[in-house]
């Protein structure tokens, strides 16, 4: 009872801070943003070291990419919310495992090296695979993580099609 009056309190703090930080953040420009977003093509699947991923922020690049549970989406089409002056900004061309699993929006979520998330309990690894479900239901699946040493898949232009097809 205790962990759950505790958890609905992380939740409503999280919730009061991005409508802080939402209210002043809409800025202009942020329509001319989203037609750019809208008029990229679908991502081809492949796989992302952390120093690849960082080049999809939103600001070098107008696509947006951030992972999830080791593996990358696609919030391009988010990216009132993603974007560099949206509320979930922090987490473009990043890891975003931390900060969603313990409901942290500062750079103390985010870490520079591959994060293992070996240390979170068992609720924030279970808040971890509830994003990832959301992430999948609402953005394209791109690729995966790739942890140190790691290398990547090669996929195929008919196994890039059938997911895509399968999403929709």
């Amino acid at each position: 009872m205790l962990l759950g009056v505790g958890l609905l309190a992380l939740a409503l703090l999280a919730a009061y801070r991005l409508y802080l930080r939402w209210g002043t953040r809409n800025g202009p420009g942020g329509a001319a943003r989203q037609g750019e977003a809208a008029a990229l093509p679908r991502m081809k699947r492949r796989d992302f070291s952390l120093e690849q991923l960082r080049e999809f922020d939103g600001a070098r690049n107008p696509r947006i990419l951030l992972a999830v549970n080791g593996k990358v989406f696609d919030v391009t089409k988010g990216s009132k919310f993603y974007g560099p002056e949206g509320p979930y900004g922090i987490f473009a061309g990043r890891d975003a495992s931390r900060g969603l699993a313990t409901f942290c929006l500062d750079k103390d979520a985010l870490r520079d090296e591959y994060d293992d998330l070996s240390d979170l309990n068992a609720v924030q690894m279970e808040s971890v695979r509830e994003w990832e479900m959301q992430f999948k239901e609402k953005y394209d699946y791109v690729g995966r993580l790739l942890k140190p040493g790691e290398e990547p898949s090669e996929y195929t232009d008919e196994e890039d099609t059938k997911d895509h097809t399968k999403q929709e």
